[in-house]
């Protein structure tokens, strides 16, 4: 099995990226799903965190409002802090898990771990490379902006919580640029599988 970290900012791309490799073959692990999962109202997390924020971040149905708890740990450095160390382990033991299950399923499969914050949280352990994957700021932002119900200031301050890409650069095997067409990212990500295949060979 060999596993790929594939990473980058938030509207960075990841998801595209991801699933042009899923539509080749690999199996993706998307953290930001399992991310939802270990906070469900039934998961140890969830209790940790109403502990931690207050019942302020729970929307009526008594989920985890994603967007109130954001407005909190989007702004505050140390509540983003807890929060991660609320979260982080939990995501991590999942991931785990995922691995083992997919290892014993098919051997040799490339598995593709989905993290915004492979390198914040210590995933590097679980991958064999890492793909970040970039694109302009103003391009992220405006992406961000499209797909969300975010103010900019929201937004913005997503963006400047996160890696720059200057940190998270160094720690890439490959980098894939998602800045101009989706046609160009397809061809791009496809030169990466290729000689990842290649590689494997």
């Amino acid at each position: 099995m060999l596993v790929i970290g594939l990473t980058g900012g938030i509207a960075s791309g990841k998801s595209t990226v991801a699933g042009f490799l899923k539509e080749w073959g690999a199996r993706v692990i998307d953290t930001d799903q399992i991310a939802r999962e270990v906070v469900l109202p039934s998961q140890p997390a969830y209790h940790d965190m109403v502990c931690a924020f207050g019942k302020g971040i729970l929307a009526p149905d008594g989920h985890i409002d994603r967007r109130a708890l954001g407005r909190i740990v989007f702004k505050d450095p140390s509540a983003r802090k807890l929060l991660n160390a609320i979260t982080h382990p939990r995501i991590k033991e999942r991931v785990i898990q995922e691995l083992e299950r997919l290892k014993r399923e098919d051997p040799q499969c490339i598995v593709v771990i989905e993290a915004p914050l492979l390198i914040e949280a210590g995933f590097q352990d679980l991958v064999d490379l890492i793909w970040v994957v970039t694109a302009p700021p103003e391009t992220r932002l405006r992406r961000l902006l499209a797909r969300s119900n975010l103010t900019l200031e929201e937004a913005q301050n997503r963006m400047g919580a996160q890696m720059e890409d200057g940190e998270r650069l160094p720690y890439a095997h490959r980098v894939i640029f998602t800045g101009t067409s989706l046609e160009a990212t397809r061809a791009a990500v496809w030169e990466a599988w290729q000689s990842l295949k290649r590689f494997r060979g």
